[in-house]
């Protein structure tokens, strides 16, 4: 995270913050009324550009101002400034990374996903449910990840068999902005890559190999987090 979306994070965070969530997830007796005001006065710019405070629907939000204090909506600033937002069935609410690593196996979407003893294995360790793209020819070996904007960190593993993987590239599926892209060897040995993906609602994740090699990538020790 670079220094000026440091420094809009704690101003962010310092604020009182209201989630814009739905309060369908929490007991009503945590719920007490208020008096409040939404303040369609107020307008937003981040880094230099006008921003619109939207709920996950894309309609328009207005800030609410209660005793002289601003509440802004929390996933809109998440969005705004590209921070995971993650909130829990008991009401927690976490920004950027989570304390626990998520696996990507959940809502993993993509074929060469296998579970296959003989093809798991790796270095001498069984990693039990790995994506392995040990197919013909030069090709493009992928698949899809599905954050949905509540995590900060991709953190994937991957190894070359065979042959090098030219290049092993993650990229938001819905910006096509391309957040990491590295060439691995089959020297290196199981790589872990860490990408920030705070914001991303999809990734596309793809690996160029040549003819006679393999992409290897388990999905016990590739996490979001």
């Amino acid at each position: 995270m670079n220094r000026l979306k440091k420094k809009l994070t704690a101003a962010v965070i310092g604020l009182s913050m209201v989630a814009s969530m739905g309060a369908g997830a929490y007991a009503a007796s945590n719920l007490t009324p208020i008096k409040a005001f939404l303040n369609w006065g107020l307008s937003f710019k981040v880094n230099g550009k006008p921003f619109q405070l939207r709920d996950g629907n894309g309609g328009t939000l207005s800030p609410i101002t209660y005793n002289n204090t601003t509440y802004l909506p929390i996933r809109s600033v998440s969005d705004a400034l590209g921070i995971a937002v993650h909130v829990d069935n008991k009401g927690l609410i976490q920004l950027g990374e989570t304390v626990d690593g998520i696996s990507i196996a959940t809502g993993f979407e993509g074929d060469n996903r296998t579970k296959d003893p003989s093809k798991t294995v790796y270095d001498g360790k069984d990693y039990k449910d790995v994506f392995l793209d040990n197919n013909s020819g030069d090709r493009s070996a992928s698949f899809m990840l599905y954050p949905k904007k509540k995590y900060q960190k991709l953190y994937i593993q991957v190894a070359a068999i065979g042959k090098d993987i030219k290049a092993f590239n993650v990229q938001d599926s819905d910006t096509d902005i391309e957040l990491k892209t590295k060439p691995i060897a089959m020297g290196d040995g199981l790589v872990t890559i860490e990408v920030d993906i705070g914001g991303s609602d999809a990734l596309y994740v793809w690996a160029e190999t040549s003819d006679g090699g393999s992409v290897f990538i388990p999905m016990t020790t590739s996490y979001f987090k």
